[in-house]
Parts: C-alpha cells; sequence; structure tokens
C-alpha cells in the first residue's frame, strides 16, 4: 500500500465506459492468478458474467463503481438485478489500494445503492 494515497486521491463513477470491461476481465485474470494461481478458465467466468450484466443493465436496478487514481482503474465492484436479490459481484482492489478504506466505502455505495432500488436481501457470488 502506498501510504501517500487516500480516499480523496480516487475518483469513483457509476457508468462504463469503452475498455472498462476488457480491463476488468484483465485485472481478474491477472490477480487471481497472481493471488490464488487461479486459470484462463476463472477470466472466461468474469467474460460471461460481465457479458450478462451488460445485456441486462438496468440504471435503475443494476450499478457498476469504477474507482480511479490517476487515470488509471484500481478497484471495481458492481451490483446484479437478481430479482428481490442483489447480486454483489467482482469486488477487485489492486494490491496497492487495499487497507486505505476503498472496500469500505465501496461496500457503503453498495449497500446505500441496494437499499434506494428497493432490494430486500443481497449476496456475493462471484
Amino acid at each position: 500500500m502506498h501510504k501517500s494515497i487516500s480516499l480523496d486521491d480516487i475518483t469513483i463513477r457509476t457508468t462504463l465506459r469503452p475498455g472498462d470491461i476488457g480491463y476488468i476481465i484483465y485485472l481478474h485474470g491477472a490477480l487471481y492468478k497472481q493471488e490464488y494461481n487461479y486459470g484462463i478458465e476463472f477470466e472466461t467466468y468474469v467474460a460471461q458474467g460481465l457479458c450478462e450484466f451488460y445485456k441486462q443493465y438496468n440504471p435503475e436496478k443494476d450499478r457498476v463503481w469504477i474507482c480511479e487514481h490517476e487515470s488509471k482503474v484500481v478497484g471495481f465492484v458492481l451490483l446484479m438485478n437478481r430479482g428481490e436479490a442483489a447480486q454483489l459481484r467482482y469486488f477487485i482492489l489492486l494490491p496497492e489500494y487495499r487497507g486505505i478504506g476503498l472496500g469500505n466505502k465501496l461496500m457503503n455505495l453498495y449497500m446505500n445503492f441496494m437499499k434506494e432500488s428497493g432490494y430486500t436481501s443481497s449476496y456475493l457470488w462471484t
């Protein structure tokens, strides 16, 4: 972790831009290989899930949170509509951005949107 990085240095946006989906797939493939020795199968699983999310995307019920620092994507999480339940997927932070409160901030944003959108429950299944 870089001690000089604070939450104030990080912007969080809720819209996808060209390149975001591919980069999030890449991040999962690279980090999960490095940290857990996952193979290409996991990366393709993430790709399929993000494709499903994009195809059914409804801005009133689905949401992404993309964290950027100095124009670089450093974290991500999404809420996917599953009827009455919200599904938390693809929560990832670059290692150097862990431990500064960013994960907590993302979870608070997730929970607030979940409640505002009328979900009665949430579950994690990446």
